[in-house]
């Protein structure tokens, strides 16, 4: 008689490092996109997605960019950049793939589906679903660069200085989840609130849990060895106030690390307020910066 199985062994979904990839699509001339390849199953929720976006015709091993979508942890999805870049044709993950690089861009659970630290392992745990395919995938991800906006910028700001990669690209995030009642417009927060976006997703009021808070937070995790930075955020930011920027770059330059922190003038959350050319011009910047990041040394920190 054929011997008995581990029932739970057979049973269990299949590991993503080892599932077949999907066929490529191509969205744009010159860009190949992996569309929803499953890198991390969670008991109880929908499998983990990434999106992985490469040139066509790549000249080597590419550099990664891991891109992590905002929405307050509560919302948003793995195809968006915000509501400044929904009409760009090519999208923007197109126009950073023709610059160059692979850009992973991922899901991650949301605060209604489990709450903080599980963002952090899931964008991490794509970070090691990256390394293990590298070579199937014509990746180089020791050179390797977060970008997020918003939300996301928080979780990537948090991956930059927990895991090791070659830079962060932060828009208007959430730095400091202790501090934000204090920075917002009076009257705009309230840290005894269970409903606020940071609430739900570290599970209890940043009063009734300010470790818990300070734990979720980029600023707490900055050591001497973290990666080069750059932030933009802009000067009227109603929702995530300039000074969690400051205090990002503030906290970096106190350990000696290279940071770029550019206030937006006029520029409220996700761009809002601002010319298109200046959302492009950002957008460049910001592709710039992460070719530096991948091209060789890192820079001295600025004074």
């Amino acid at each position: 008689m054929p011997r008995t199985p581990d029932l739970a062994a057979f049973l269990a979904p299949p590991a993503p490092a080892q599932l077949p990839l999907p066929p490529a699509a191509q969205p744009a001339p010159g860009v190949r996109l992996l569309r929803g390849v499953p890198y991390a199953n969670r008991v109880g929720v929908r499998p983990l997605e990434l999106d992985l976006w490469m040139p066509d015709e790549p000249p080597g091993p590419l550099p990664v960019i891991v891109y992590i979508h905002g929405g307050g942890w509560r919302a948003g999805t793995r195809t968006d950049m915000g509501p400044r870049f929904r009409h760009w044709s090519p999208s923007p993950f197109a126009r950073i793939a023709r610059a160059g690089f692979a850009v992973a861009s991922l899901d991650y659970r949301l605060s209604g589906e489990a709450v903080y630290p599980a963002q952090l392992e899931d964008v991490t745990a794509a970070l090691a679903w990256l390394n293990a395919r590298a070579d199937e995938l014509g990746l180089d991800t020791a050179r390797t660069v977060c970008w997020g906006e918003s939300a996301g910028a928080h979780l990537a700001a948090l991956l930059a200085l927990t895991t090791p990669v070659s830079g962060c690209i932060a828009w208007y995030g959430p730095t400091d989840l202790t501090t934000l009642p204090r920075h917002s417009q009076p009257g705009a927060y309230d840290a005894a609130d269970p409903t606020t976006r940071e609430a739900l997703l570290i599970g209890a009021p940043i009063s009734e849990a300010p470790d818990r808070a300070r734990a979720a937070s980029p600023v707490a995790h900055v050591t001497a060895g973290a990666p080069p930075f750059l932030i933009l955020h802009g000067t009227d930011d109603t929702l995530i106030p300039l000074a969690q920027g400051e205090q990002l770059a503030a906290a970096l330059r106190d350990t000696g690390g290279h940071v770029d922190f550019r206030p937006v003038p006029g520029a409220d959350h996700g761009w809002a307020g601002l010319p298109d050319e200046d959302v492009e011009r950002h957008f460049a910047a910001s592709v710039d910066f992460a070719r530096t990041c991948t091209a060789g040394p890192r820079v001295p920190a600025r004074p």
